[in-house]
């Protein structure tokens, strides 16, 4: 529980959860929310470790053209969704090694109608085994619940050809 307690006294520099969005005379996107899990061929740690890989992104969630690291909890990336492109301030608000991952992205001035947020979960079934769930909020379009199985199969792809 002490990540649970660090990230309740956490200054997120942003509005509050339950707050209302701030208003820039344009109206926010409909939010849309899925969930999924999968379990992967390879030991939680090894799992866990290319999650954090956060350049190889791209290799797995097709959205993502290219990540940008700018410290250790702050990353740019670029996006492609519908075809239009973006590009968005992603913030990880939580790290519990080897169990989850939570992070947002933060508005800014290319995407300050655009939000998502998302938790990766991280299990062992076995010596060998990880069951990874994901959960993800996004209002950049399209079909969340069939973005999250399929950005699922591709990191299994990825994990198991290594």
């Amino acid at each position: 529980m002490a990540g649970a307690a660090r990230f309740q006294k956490m200054n997120t520099r942003g509005s509050m959860p339950n707050g209302p969005m701030p208003s820039k005379g344009t109206r926010p996107q409909k939010m849309g929310a899925a969930e999924g899990s999968i379990a992967i061929n390879a030991p939680v740690g090894a799992v866990y470790k290319c999650w954090l890989a956060f350049e190889d992104y791209p290799k797995f969630i097709t959205a993502i053209k290219r990540v940008q690291k700018l410290d250790k909890n702050h990353f740019v990336a670029s996006l492609a969704f519908n075809g239009k492109q973006y590009e968005a301030t992603l913030e990880i608000m939580l790290r519990v090694p080897e169990r989850r991952l939570a992070w947002r992205t933060i508005s800014n001035s290319h995407a300050q109608d655009h939000l998502a947020a998302g938790v990766v979960s991280f299990a062992s079934l076995s010596d060998h085994g990880t069951r990874v769930s994901l959960k993800l909020t996004s209002s950049f379009g399209g079909n969340v619940s069939h973005r999250v199985d399929k950005y699922l199969r591709n990191f299994k792809r990825l994990i198991e050809k290594r």
